[in-house]
């Protein structure tokens, strides 16, 4: 008999919640445990261990010490801190992108020039190293302004300023907290879609489309914040137009990552705007998006486990199947998210039937007693046939549970279901 795999997810969030459970629902795992994770987590069986995504040394040791036969990387800022490198140096298997290759997303200027190098369609762009570079840079580029902080921003480094003079006040607000560096690019106009790969020695894999809804409130006002909802598939997108994305973005970059030496093994997430001259990269994340994770994820007919394992061990590939289901998740935030999170609120939610799940993130006290611990709380989910009916699950659920000093967004999914509650 085939020994079952015990394995570690890194990270703490409702992304790494839905990675673990996804994980765990297979028959080829034993065990899986997260850390630093949180406490909802509890309700999948995922054992929690309290150490931070960068206390690479007690991670490999938790790794020795519970036989963890891999590991997968949730969060950014440890694959940009080196943690593959760490483990790989110690013979430990990890599926994660190095530090070299974690640039693509922790230097916005490195992955421009990459997209530049490789012919891969994305903005106009120039970077800056003083505001008085970049304010004098503004005359190259009509309004609106995208500027963005060229490293970790969490999802949230980017601003559009829609008048020259509100970008030269940001530039100038962004170099006094410290930027060493930004980038200047044009704005692109269009829809926004989410295509995740799975690279590795063996080849690479394309996971289930999604789209992210990135502004706090409705019909995509407010500030960006990490995510506030997704949902997949996406049926708005013409499949001319998919199959545009694959030759125009997916090949060209997996031809630039090999060109490169880069010796990319991970998740590459490619964010994407379809403009009236075709699809362009907005930017590249090198790890799963959240909350598109927990939209993608349950609609794999294909075993998570054996695929990421076959990754590893540089096995054969299994094909991606996919579940004729649609996902969609909406994310309850905390009052004041994204400026002044509130914390400490009181959470209860009861799910009223087996289609609908909670993907939980910045949760505190025990499943008995949730409270947010301020940011993103937790994310409700629901399977159906159509995207209209997983989306009235998951506001039939939040509208009818009221949690104190919370909000939601009411539209996540409009532009495929014209519809919001």
């Amino acid at each position: 008999m085939t020994k079952k795999l015990r394995l570690l997810v890194v990270g703490a969030g409702g992304r790494e919640h839905a990675i673990a459970k996804s994980l765990a629902q297979s028959s080829l795992v034993e065990k899986v445990f997260c850390a630093p994770g949180n406490v909802g987590m509890a309700s999948d069986k995922i054992e929690v261990v309290n150490i931070g995504e960068l206390e690479f040394d007690a991670l490999k040791g938790l790794v020795a010490e519970e036989q963890i036969d891999w590991t997968f990387v949730g969060p950014e800022n440890a694959l940009v801190a080196g943690i593959v490198d760490s483990f790989e140096a110690d013979g430990l298997k990890i599926f994660g992108p190095n530090k070299e290759a974690a640039q693509l997303e922790g230097s916005k200027d490195y992955a421009m020039r990459f997209m530049d190098q490789y012919q891969i369609p994305t903005a106009k762009f120039a970077t800056y190293q003083s505001s008085e570079a970049a304010i004098a840079g503004l005359k190259d580029f009509s309004e609106p302004i995208v500027i963005k902080a060229d490293g970790l921003a969490a999802g949230k480094g980017v601003v559009i300023a829609p008048s020259k003079d509100e970008a030269e006040a940001e530039i100038r607000l962004m170099f006094k907290k410290g930027q060493k560096q930004i980038v200047l690019e044009e704005f692109l106009a269009g829809d926004e879609y989410s295509l995740f790969l799975l690279i590795g020695k063996s080849g690479y894999r394309i996971l289930p489309m999604a789209q992210d809804h990135k502004r706090a409130f409705d019909q995509d006002k407010g500030p960006n914040t990490g995510g506030m909802g997704a949902y997949s598939p996406v049926p708005q997108l013409a499949k001319v137009d998919y199959q545009r994305m694959l030759t125009e973005v997916v090949e060209p970059t997996i031809a630039g990552l090999k060109q490169a030496n880069l010796n990319y093994q991970g998740v590459l997430y490619i964010g994407m705007i379809l403009t009236a001259q075709g699809p362009k990269v907005i930017e590249y994340n090198v790890r799963l998006g959240d909350p598109e994770t927990q939209v993608v994820l349950p609609r794999l007919a294909t075993d998570f486990a054996e695929l990421i394992n076959a990754f590893v061990t540089e096995a054969n590939l299994p094909e991606v199947k996919v579940k004729p289901n649609a996902c969609l998740g909406v994310v309850l935030a905390a009052a004041g998210y994204p400026q002044a999170p509130l914390k400490g609120q009181a959470i209860s939610l009861q799910l009223a039937d087996e289609s609908l799940d909670i993907d939980y993130a910045n949760v505190t006290g025990s499943l008995d007693d949730l409270k947010g611990a301020g940011g993103r709380i937790l994310t409700v989910l629901a399977s159906a046939p159509s995207l209209a009916e997983a989306q009235l699950k998951v506001y039939e659920c939040l509208n009818s549970q009221v949690q104190a000093e919370t909000f939601y967004r009411k539209d996540i999914g409009f532009r495929a279901t014209k519809a919001s509650f």
